[in-house]
């Protein structure tokens, strides 16, 4: 009798998602409870998506456009870009399994980096194309210069997160020119910008500015950072047209819902609201860094709305157990042993209220488990 599913579905570990604050309340009966787990926007959404998803709320009955033209043509007027080279997701999470699903062909592989967005991995596993996964640099610093060696003749995708998510380190303009330069021109770059917004390094640019480096490059943003939308399930790619189009054929019809739309095209213009968050997320960087540096923990230098912490020298990885108390003093963050970081903790950048209770937890967490 044949197998019911494939090895690579059959081992896949799925996706695991941010403890929901229901969830943890349900569990412990407690109330009151944050979340500091997802990069979720501590501001909520935009206004201005809010108010283009109620004026449609009484045309939820009706299928919404499945071109999504309306956004697009946001995203064209944004960025300057020709819509016949803009495609939308559901989430950009949706664009990354549409990339491996549309492009890698049998005996094709693709390339990724360590300590990389772990989605990479599940959707080259469900989509049954071998990857290989280059070590970091100090710092966890992605190897650029590796991640382009490791391109074969065979490699057909390359995946690329910049900011990194779940380190926070990001890529400088002069080394991703010459690293688009040098990856062989067969490989199709993926370049994901989920917290392109918070960056704000100096010599960062975004692969948007640096299309014409190379023919093979698909630059994947998403609204549900900065933008306050992670319920709405919205994102954008752009690349070539040709890239696009095989794309297209194969996502689903109406993959973006009628409200999503309307948010992801108003928001792109909320231009106080982005500003406010970016400003909001300075301010608590600086003082969950120094909340942290008081407490000696070693956090690593971030270009997101979240910092991955170390928690301290033990016998064992703290990073679950602290995890664990921290739920119970109602404070969800991120465990990363996922990642293969197991001291280490993701947190979130909240609000400066939300800090102050997250830094108490973690503090009083701290001293049950060691």
């Amino acid at each position: 009798m044949s197998k019911l599913v494939s090895e690579n579905i059959s081992t896949l570990r799925p996706y695991e998602p941010g403890k929901p604050i229901d969830e943890l309340e349900r569990e412990l009966g407690i109330s009151n409870s944050i979340k500091l787990a997802s990069n979720e926007n501590p501001l909520g959404p935009s206004p201005k998506a809010v108010e283009a998803m109620q004026s449609l709320l009484a045309e939820a009955h009706m299928y919404p456009d499945g071109a999504a033209f309306r956004l697009r043509e946001a995203v064209s007027k944004k960025f300057d870009i020709p819509m016949n080279e803009i495609i939308t997701g559901n989430g950009s999470n949706e664009l990354l399994t549409l990339a491996a699903r549309t492009f890698a062909c049998p005996g094709e592989n693709a390339v990724i980096s360590d300590y990389g967005f772990v989605a990479y991995k599940i959707v080259l596993t469900a989509a049954n194309v071998p990857f290989t996964s280059v070590p970091v640099q100090p710092g966890f610093e992605q190897d650029l210069n590796a991640l382009a060696a490791a391109c074969d003749q065979n490699t057909k995708l390359l995946f690329l997160a910049n900011p990194n998510n779940p380190t926070g380190t990001y890529v400088g303009r002069k080394a991703l020119e010459n690293f688009l330069k040098e990856v062989p021109p067969h490989v199709i770059v993926v370049l994901d910008e989920a917290y392109v917004e918070y960056a704000d390094a100096d010599d960062y640019t975004s692969g948007l500015e640096l299309r014409g480096l190379r023919e093979r490059l698909l630059v994947f943003r998403t609204f549900s950072k900065c933008y306050g939308l992670g319920g709405m399930r919205v994102g954008f790619g752009v690349g070539p047209t040709e890239l696009i189009d095989y794309m297209n054929r194969i996502r689903e019809p109406f993959n973006v819902n009628i409200l999503a739309q309307a948010a992801g095209a108003a928001a792109l213009f909320d231009q106080d609201f982005v500003e406010r968050t970016v400003k909001a997320n300075a301010e608590s960087m600086v003082l969950f860094k120094r909340a942290l540096e008081d407490m000696e923990l070693k956090y690593t230098p971030s270009q997101t709305n979240f910092l991955l912490v170390e928690m301290p020298e033990a016998d064992k990885p703290l990073g679950g157990a602290v995890y664990q108390a921290m739920l119970r003093h109602g404070v969800i963050t991120r465990p990363m042993a996922g990642y293969g970081l197991p001291n280490h903790l993701r947190i979130t950048l909240g609000t400066p209220a939300q800090m102050e209770r997250c830094v108490g937890a973690l503090k009083a967490a701290l001293e049950e488990v060691q």
